[in-house]
């Protein structure tokens, strides 16, 4: 959706909920000024404007981000080539927030993802999939299609279905999800969890090979 289509969008919420511009920049802080040229499609809304937006008109912020034309999570089944246009997008995403600085890269999240599969095998490993998998997608909740993907890992795992070889690369999938010491950290929400969902199509495409 282009920016402009944001704007009108914007301007939809804002009249379904009898709230002016004015009550609008009240709500998020977001300047008048800002906010008026958001709507007429002369500026595109950052990450910060979509999370007061989301929280001011009550809309998953989710909505909000993939209306505006931000794409975050991207599907279970990508090609290499695919994978990385979807980092470019990641970066850009990153970039465009003022929350996360650091550079990010494939490489960092298989460095991570490698140290978390060896961890996958020991018994410590496999104790917190377990005791702690569920309660981490109670907090994160549904916000992207690699959450089923992780599901679906999970339940496999649990139940030991598969070789050494499968076992060990989706619960170093696993690990990473649940680890909050990950290449973007989880607390920089939502963009905290654009890496767990690369680490998903990394461990992916090691299980395709």
């Amino acid at each position: 959706m282009t920016t402009e289509n944001f704007g009108k969008r914007l301007k939809e919420l804002l009249h379904t909920r009898a709230m002016s511009i004015r009550k609008c920049s009240e709500y998020t802080g977001i300047d008048k000024a800002t906010i008026s040229r958001i709507i007429n499609g002369k500026r595109k809304a950052n990450i910060q404007h979509l999370e007061k937006f989301a929280s001011c008109l009550n809309v998953p912020l989710a909505e909000l981000m993939q209306a505006a034309g931000y794409s975050i999570h991207s599907t279970e089944t990508q090609s290499t080539s695919d994978m990385y246009t979807s980092m470019k997008e990641i970066q850009q995403t990153l970039k465009a927030s003022d929350l996360y600085h650091d550079n990010f890269s494939m490489d960092e999240v298989q460095q991570q993802l490698d140290g978390y599969e060896q961890y996958a095998q020991t018994e410590e490993g496999k104790q917190i999939i377990h005791n702690q998998f569920k309660n981490k997608i109670d907090e994160v909740g549904s916000i992207g299609p690699f959450i089923k993907q992780l599901k679906n890992f999970y339940a496999q795992f649990v139940q030991y279905k598969g070789t050494p070889f499968t076992l060990t690369i989706m619960g170093g999938a696993l690990l990473y999800f649940i680890t909050p010491v990950d290449v973007v950290p989880d607390y920089i929400f939502p963009i905290g969890y654009v890496d767990d969902a690369v680490a998903v199509q990394i461990a992916l495409k090691s299980l395709s090979n």
